[in-house]
């Protein structure tokens, strides 16, 4: 499983994303216990989702294996979705913060 057409985006957009953080926008959202509480609500409804769509038993969506890494947690789901989430929901929440500060000082 070489990983490379999933995998390696999948980690390079949660690193994009961090680095974002820390490199230009610096909102503190990691730091916010709301940002954490909401990864947390978001990841139990993606698991119940993901979990139905790519369980292995009966999929309805199916990955190329040799795409993936071949981590599957929990319910089949590849760990490569909750990665792609987080990168989404996490660039979206900071560009929102972003946004708030910077629209407050003008």
């Amino acid at each position: 499983m070489s990983g490379v057409g999933y995998t390696v985006p999948a980690v390079a957009s949660v690193v994009a994303v961090v680095a974002l953080e820390f490199g230009r926008l610096r909102t503190g959202l990691f730091r916010s216990g709301a940002y954490w509480i909401t990864m947390v609500i978001v990841f139990a409804f993606q698991a119940v989702v993901d979990g139905r769509l790519t369980k292995l038993s009966s999929p309805i969506v199916s990955y190329a294996p040799h795409q993936l890494s071949g981590l599957r947690f929990p319910f089949d789901i590849p760990v490569e979705d909750f990665l792609f989430g987080f990168s989404l929901i996490t660039a979206t929440l900071l560009l929102w913060e972003h946004a708030r500060k910077t629209g407050e000082t003008r």
